[in-house]
């Protein structure tokens, strides 16, 4: 994936690691494309970043999806790069019945959505030059936190529908990884501030360091995530599992 040059759309890029992407692609001459629920906050980030570009999109509904890419398409023709990495993460307790309103909303944005946004776009990248689709995952996709197990389960099949896609698009589309550990964002309450979680600039620019590797890693995996990344295939995953969830 080149670094520059680029007409990017980043889904979830309001806040947290989509809007850090978003400013740092930007910064590197690229055409940016923000794309989040509310219309107030990309006025603001586009306010800030002069030259940057957003649309609101509902990634829960299809026909939203549908219109919105349709939208971008028409005003941004060069659009080469799709980032899927709008999602939300919700703590559940899976021991008894529960309301599985929070489940059934996670598998909707963190699945359906990227899965929503990758067809509505698919055929319009496959004529571009330089074409990619990076998927944001999590750590957690390999390694599960046991109070948020429909988030992990939602990561764990991107990670398999991104694998699909790479063979599937092979010479015709560039399809990458991105499965960030535990990163200070406000995905969930407390988060930002979180002691033990990687500051968000510094995932940031190791972020940005492996996307400027020629060729660019299948997979964007920090130094950080790699202890979750490669817990099964060390033979270390039951240890693994505990240990994260001993805290």
């Amino acid at each position: 994936m080149q670094t520059s040059g680029n007409t990017i759309l980043i889904t979830g890029g309001t806040s947290g690691i989509g809007r850090a992407l978003a400013e740092r692609f930007h910064a590197q001459g690229n055409q940016v494309i923000i794309a989040g629920r509310r219309q107030a906050l990309i006025d603001e980030i586009i306010a800030a970043n002069p030259g940057m570009a957003g649309f609101a999109l509902n990634i829960d509904d299809p026909a939203d999806i549908a219109r919105a890419a349709q939208a971008i398409i028409a005003a941004y023709p060069a659009l080469n790069v799709l980032i899927n990495n709008a999602g939300i993460m919700r703590f559940e307790d899976a021991t008894g019945a529960r309301d599985l309103s929070d489940a059934e909303g996670m598998i909707t944005s963190n699945l359906l959505g990227p899965i929503r946004m990758t067809d509505a776009l698919i055929d319009h990248l496959k004529t571009q030059a330089n074409p990619a689709i990076v998927n944001v995952t999590s750590g957690l996709a390999f390694v599960p936190l046991l109070s948020t197990p429909t988030y992990n389960a939602t990561k764990a099949a991107l990670h398999s529908y991104t694998l699909a896609l790479r063979a599937l698009l092979a010479g015709r589309v560039e399809v990458i990884e991105l499965a960030p550990p535990a990163v200070q964002t406000d995905l969930t309450p407390g988060q930002a501030t979180r002691e033990g979680y990687l500051p968000l600039t510094d995932f940031i620019d190791e972020v940005m360091g492996l996307f400027a590797q020629t060729p660019t890693p299948a997979e964007i995996n920090v130094e950080r995530v790699q202890f979750l990344r490669r817990a099964e295939i060390e033979g270390r995953l039951d240890q693994t599992i505990a240990m994260i969830n001993a805290h």
